[in-house]
């Protein structure tokens, strides 16, 4: 019997691909955006359920301290009628007279006293205070005409006067009742208690809790955040603050308005709010809400609000959403890592044989590549062999090349040296010759002063020679350099075309000591004056600029010149060697570098800038010896 090969055919490529490709596509933004949904669900439900426990909470939190508020205004309510019943108040608004007025302050300072209040006064019909319990003081009420408050105007009505304000006299804030003193059923006075009720803001904040008061126009006049106080929870008209602002009621404060971010009202009386992170009321980094409450207080046109912050139950929210996220999470990597397991376990019998086979061909490579790796090592000792050689060959002509660069420094030199050196050698033949006249003539003190002149001339020829000398020897790979030293060796034998030139000299470095052989800094130093000065051959008044500072515990030398500069194109080739813009006879095109080699060679650097002003300034750093630097030079 002959089989149907056709029922046996593997499916084609493409099909068996696409189911696969499609999974991986759209699988993982499946689960992941089924994550964000089921988190954001979570986060809402758990934020939804956690504000109404809040609000049940801060419905109970709200009427105690409410009531804590309107216990503390309610019990001075009796004092202002209480001076009805003290007859020297009723004589002194007869007939006012020093003694009375003596014998009624006297009385106001005890009351006050022993009912702790602010201060208690006695105004007349007018407005004007006749007796007060602060009659001690400097900032005393007495005298004071006080008409235009609210309070003293109800009063004198015969209705009762309930004010909170700030003092025109003392500044202070507080909370004023005012009572009409009457008698044969005349008004003939008006009695003030003033109240402070910061008592109550200095126990919230020992509480931790965030609450405020305001009054009846809107204005918070207590509040556990400073920052809040005077500020409007409603929006005030232009005419509202300017009316408000002539009564002086709370003084010159501008009366912003307090306004939040967001507004999202829940319910009656409360309200959900967001204030910036960058307002002077908020000192987190990130936005913060609070569940706000409010509830009127009674016998007062004044409103009671508790904010209760919402970052704790946004933060559990989250931690609730991200719960809820991560638990879809983990079951779905459970179910897709025991998917992937079953087709691992699959493919591992295959997979063994491949890697047995490929352990075969590895082993083979192995061999075969330890073999060339053998044969690279061999040639590569040959190599560093051959390139310890030529870098000893290298060192070599460097050190020939270093030389040489002297040696033409001193050739260029030469004329100038020869101008130094017959100076004073003209200067000694003429005064030798006048000396022995002078001992003829018996002049001893002549003789003596010239024979002085030419001991310092002879010195100063020997400096010169000296310079000389050290700048022609070899140095050597390592070293310690005085700054100054170098700095003067180098103008000492430069001294004669500094001269000739007529060059203005800018000197501010310090004597410090630097990682360099003091010859090579010499040298150094000789390439960049001696470049600076065929600079500046054209320049009318040449003006040279050394100046020293220390950096990084490194030295940094500028040395700059008013020069014609360096075009363009010469700047791109300027430390290649043998590359010169000076004529042949002039220079082999090697200072430069020489000089940067030498520095490189120490851990240091040479480079150059090109000042917007003209001019050219090389820039030497070598590494200091020591980081504290010497006196300036």
């Amino acid at each position: 019997m002959k089989c149907d090969s056709t029922l046996y055919r593997a499916a084609p490529p493409s099909l068996a691909v696409k189911p696969r490709l499609i999974r991986h596509l759209f699988l993982p933004p499946l689960i992941i955006a089924l994550m964000i949904g089921l988190g954001y669900i979570g986060f809402w439900v758990s934020e939804h359920y956690g504000i109404r426990s809040l609000s049940e909470n801060g419905q109970r939190q709200l009427e105690l301290h409410a009531r804590a508020v309107e216990s503390e205004i309610s019990k001075y309510t009796y004092l202002p009628s209480l001076l009805e019943l003290e007859s020297s108040v009723s004589k002194l608004l007869g007939g006012p007279s020093p003694e009375l007025r003596q014998t009624v302050n006297e009385y106001l300072e005890g009351l006050n006293r022993r009912s702790r209040s602010r201060a208690i006064y006695v105004m007349d019909t007018t407005g004007r205070v006749l007796a007060t319990s602060n009659w001690r003081d400097v900032d005393s009420y007495l005298g004071e005409d006080l008409s235009f408050r609210a309070y003293f105007q109800n009063a004198v009505r015969g209705q009762p006067g309930r004010f909170y304000g700030i003092g025109s006299t003392s500044g202070e804030p507080g909370y004023y009742l005012a009572h009409g003193l009457e008698e044969h059923g005349k008004i003939i006075g008006v009695a003030v208690v003033k109240v402070r009720l910061e008592a109550m803001e200095e126990r919230w904040q020992r509480a931790r809790l965030e609450a405020f008061v305001s009054d009846e126009n809107g204005i918070i006049i207590l509040s556990s955040d400073p920052a809040r106080r005077l500020k409007s929870v409603v929006p005030l008209s232009d005419e509202t603050k300017e009316k408000l602002a002539r009564s002086l009621q709370y003084y010159w404060f501008p009366l912003n308005e307090l306004q939040p971010l967001a507004r999202e009202k829940l319910a009656e009386g409360e309200e959900k709010l967001t204030f910036p992170a960058n307002s002077e009321l908020v000192s987190d980094e990130e936005n913060i809400s609070y569940l706000s409450q409010t509830r009127p207080l009674s016998d007062t046109p004044w409103n009671f609000t508790l904010l209760t912050p919402l970052q704790d139950l946004r933060r559990e929210a989250i931690n609730q959403g991200i719960l809820v996220a991560v638990a879809f999470a983990l079951v779905a990597f459970l179910l897709i890592a025991w998917n992937e397991r079953r087709k691992v376990i699959a493919t591992r019998l295959a997979a063994r044989e491949a890697l047995q086979e490929a352990n075969n061909q590895l082993e083979r490579r192995i061999s075969e590549r330890t073999t060339d790796l053998r044969a690279s090592n061999e040639r590569l000792k040959g190599q560093i062999r051959e390139r310890r050689q030529a870098e000893e060959t290298l060192r070599r002509a460097q050190d020939e090349l270093i030389q040489a660069g002297k040696l033409a420094a001193i050739g260029q030199m030469s004329t100038s040296i020869a101008h130094e050196l017959n100076q004073p050698l003209a200067a000694l033949r003429t005064l030798s010759g006048n000396t022995v006249r002078f001992l003829e003539r018996g002049q001893l003190d002549v003789a003596s002063t010239n024979l002085k002149t030419i001991n310092e001339l002879i010195d100063r020829m020997g400096r010169i020679t000296a310079s000389l000398r050290s700048f022609a020897r070899r140095g050597d790979d390592k070293g310690q350099a005085s700054f100054g030293k170098a700095v003067d060796a180098a103008l000492q034998l430069l001294g004669g075309r500094m001269e000739s030139a007529q060059l203005h000299l800018h000197r501010n470095l310090e004597d410090v000591q630097v990682l360099i052989d003091q010859t090579r800094l010499e040298q150094i130093l000789v390439n960049l004056i001696g470049n600076a000065l065929d600079a500046m051959q054209s320049q009318p008044q040449p003006e040279l600029w050394l100046e020293g500072e220390e950096f990084d515990g490194k030295y940094r030398l500028r040395v700059r010149d008013n020069g014609h500069g360096i075009d363009a194109e010469a700047r791109k080739h300027l430390f290649e060697p043998f590359f010169t813009t000076k004529p042949g006879e002039q220079g082999l095109g090697l200072g430069l570098t020489l000089s940067a080699s030498l520095a490189a060679a120490t851990g240091g650097h040479l480079g150059v800038e090109h000042p917007a002003s003209g001019g050219t300034t090389f820039v030497l750093s070598l590494p200091l010896v020591s980081p504290t630097p010497a006196e300036p030079i």
